[in-house]
């Protein structure tokens, strides 16, 4: 019976150098039983104050911790690590290095809300999961599930926005069986994941609000320098070398 790992991290920042010091995870079964994983821990690593700003984690609140690799949650990522189970984040790419820093090897099916969501949510202006949150009406139910499992939801804290990415998960499938009804909506979000999204418009930048294509055929040169030059996400790199191909 596989299970699904929803998890998140916060981290000493967003740095090559940078480690875990808070694990949220909820680890459910098909029965619906949950499994909820809320840990600190502590690394060499000093927490920048950008980060602090954030997620308020202070080095204080992890003298004493164990190391990442030491926590429960961690342990028993290890002993669900197989491709009967799903691996879940918002983002994922971001929170699977910072395991993997830790000696981590996947091999979980990999489900990234995030992307899902560009996929069957085009026309939200934004995916962040706490734009989500608030689009989906999730904050009306939240307090209900969380009380459930004895979780205080705070925006930016491990625990809380997994308790969010679950409740955004069941969206998630719902509008999968419904867009894609002849698939399995959790194989299919795995599929979705491994799937680079386009992009239609740009969120950001002097172009922010127009067309890409138009954008392509405007002035391809400042797409050109953005795709050479800038630290682009893999959607936004697959927009950019599609439009520009076809110029």
């Amino acid at each position: 019976m596989p299970k699904y790992v929803l998890f998140d991290t916060e981290t000493t920042g967003n740095q090559e150098e940078d480690r875990i010091i808070q694990f949220g995870a909820m680890i459910v079964d098909q029965t619906g039983k949950v499994e909820a994983y809320d840990e600190l821990c502590h690394s060499d690593v000093e927490i920048k104050l950008e980060a602090m700003e954030v997620h308020n984690i202070t080095p204080n609140l992890i003298q004493n911790k164990p190391k990442a690799t030491e926590t429960t949650f961690y342990k028993k990522l290890l002993e669900l690590n197989n491709e009967e189970n799903f691996l879940i984040a918002h983002n994922i790419n971001f929170d699977l290095s910072m395991i993997e820093k830790e000696g981590f090897e996947n091999h979980f099916q990999l489900i990234d809300t995030l992307r899902c969501a560009k996929h069957l949510f085009p026309q939200m202006p934004y995916h962040r999961l706490q734009y989500l949150r608030y689009a989906l009406e999730l904050y009306k139910v939240e307090d209900i599930e969380a009380k459930k499992h004895n979780i205080t939801i705070k925006a930016h804290d491990a625990i809380g926005d997994v308790l969010v990415m679950k409740l955004f998960l069941s969206k998630l499938v719902k509008e999968c069986r419904k867009q894609y009804p002849d698939y399995n909506p959790m194989e299919k979000l795995v599929e979705l994941t491994k799937t680079p999204v386009f992009i239609s418009t740009f969120k950001f930048g002097k172009y922010k609000d127009k067309d890409v294509v138009e954008v392509a055929k405007e002035d391809s040169g400042y797409l050109n320098w953005m795709r050479s030059n800038l630290k682009l996400d893999e959607d936004l790199k697959y927009t950019l070398d599609k439009v520009l191909n076809q110029i």
